[in-house]
């Protein structure tokens, strides 16, 4: 007689369940092991809990906002003048650094630059709403990535690694403060028009637990059900998806019981749990009719204006960390005309930024809010030569260059009213006080309460970090 209680799970089981039963489960660990050796998935470390999580020390800044000006747009035509560019337009300039395609002479700025704030912050007119801020930014003339190519450029920006799968900042973030609303994600990544090239990667929580991946809108839509699909139910009421959730948290957790810690699973549960909350949040929080009309002329309506005005709105309801990309559908890759595009770029995003930073400002928040402006890299001070395929053979643009860039920061903790670092005098390279990608992440998690060095997180037998085994807190850029 069969003594053996019957259950259905028994009926089949999975190859991980069958090395789990047999041998004492050696064959599994063994499995495990090699599997981790082979860079395959490791067994994730439990989730933890999405709550508010305190840093590693006091931090200047509790919330983060990313505005991501996907494309590269171009630091000598915006935050860092170059003179010298004009004395030598139209001629061949004495250095010459590698780029993705070919460049000749030296290619002048069509925009004029003005000084601004008690602080004498010179920006372009492309920004001069922005600019009206001068004093609360901070402005890196001496940034560097690794290539002039968009896409490993843009994974070192947004994860700290060019090649590798890599848990984005915006993941780390979350990670290590968890999130002070459980009804919104913690994590946003608004990119109007579709995704950008490398397209989730950039917001991927790699081999962190998925509950801290990055929670994708595209903005470009207006109504709430498009903005975020399946927000609401047209076949069951709220008391009904309740229950639906409470058998459906059930079966998941019996499913989790049978198997080992699987981050997967954890993420899978919280997602359900988070998709249920957001219907009784996200109306209100995406609502910008609940705005007055001076508010939302004030940020300009477009996409970026309407996504910036959102972003603050989140950002009062506790989401810890939102990017908001601009330039997806005509990015700030100016390989020609470039006075045109970048001027049409500027004007959609301008005076939103500056609406932004004032409300911010004027609502207490700025201080412990940090703000970061800036794309993957900038571009040549000498004008592209004439490439097909990518410049219609026009000899007004500039490529890609990564030896120097600007970004800027405000709030925060950091430094308000302060140019860091140099260009050279043609605006090619960073030469005084250079900040490597790498640099800016450490002195983004200092500012967050985090020592970039000891902020870990074990994986396949190693303890990794946002900077990997790079970057050094740029102590200049702090107040």
């Amino acid at each position: 007689m069969n003594s053996h209680t019957f259950s259905p799970e028994h009926l089949a089981l999975t190859r991980r369940q069958f090395l789990n039963r047999c041998g004492m489960g050696m064959g599994a660990l063994g499995f495990a092991s090699m599997m981790g050796t082979m860079g395959g998935t490791a067994t994730a470390a439990p989730v933890s809990s999405m709550g508010v999580r305190s840093p590693q020390f006091p931090a200047r800044a509790k919330r983060v906002i990313h505005l991501f000006m996907n494309g590269g747009p171009s630091h000598v035509d915006t935050f860092d003048p170059k003179p010298s560019l004009t004395q030598w337009h139209g001629k061949e300039i004495p250095i010459h650094f590698s780029t993705e395609r070919k460049t000749g002479s030296a290619w002048k700025s069509p925009f004029e630059f003005r000084r601004y704030g008690q602080s004498g912050l010179e920006v372009s007119d492309l920004f001069k709403h922005t600019a009206q801020h001068a004093d609360d930014l901070c402005v890196i003339r001496s940034m560097k990535a690794d290539v002039p190519n968009h896409e490993p450029s843009l994974l070192l920006m947004n994860c700290g690694e060019a090649r590798l799968p890599r848990p984005s900042m915006g993941s780390w973030v979350t990670y290590g403060l968890g999130t002070e609303n459980q009804n919104l994600p913690a994590f946003l990544s608004m990119c109007p028009g579709g995704y950008p090239i490398q397209e989730s990667q950039n917001w991927q929580s790699g081999f962190l637990p998925g509950v801290y991946q990055g929670t994708y809108l595209n903005t470009e839509h207006t109504q709430l059900e498009k903005l975020i699909e399946n927000i609401t139910s047209h076949y069951a009421s709220l008391p009904a998806q309740r229950a639906q959730l409470d058998l459906l948290q059930q079966l998941n957790e019996q499913h989790r019981r049978a198997r080992a810690a699987d981050g997967q699973i954890d993420a899978r549960i919280q997602s359900f749990e988070l998709a249920y909350r957001m219907q009784m949040e996200a109306a209100d929080a995406f609502d910008i009719q609940k705005e007055t009309a001076e508010t939302r002329a004030r940020y300009g309506d477009t996409v970026q204006g309407r996504q910036l005005l959102i972003s603050r709105r989140l950002l009062e309801r506790g989401v810890r960390f939102i990017q908001v990309w601009h330039g997806s559908g005509q990015p700030w890759d100016s390989h020609d005309d470039i006075e045109t595009a970048h001027r049409n770029l500027a004007d959609q995003c301008d005076r939103g930024i500056a609406a932004l930073l004032t409300d911010l400002k004027d609502r207490g928040m700025l201080d412990e809010t940090l703000v970061i402006w800036g794309g993957e890299f900038g571009r040549t001070p000498t004008v592209e030569l004439p490439t097909p395929g990518a410049n219609a053979g026009k000899q007004n643009g500039r490529d890609h260059n990564n030896h120097g860039f600007s970004m800027w920061m405000a709030g925060g903790g950091v430094r308000g009213g302060h140019v860091h670092g140099a260009t050279d005098e043609f605006g090619f390279a960073a030469s005084e006080d250079v900040v490597h990608v790498h640099d800016l992440h450490a002195t983004i998690l200092r500012l967050l309460g985090f020592d970039h060095e000891k902020f870990t997180y074990r994986y396949a037998g190693r303890d990794y970090r946002l900077t990997d085994v790079h970057g050094k807190v740029v102590d200049g850029l702090l107040a």
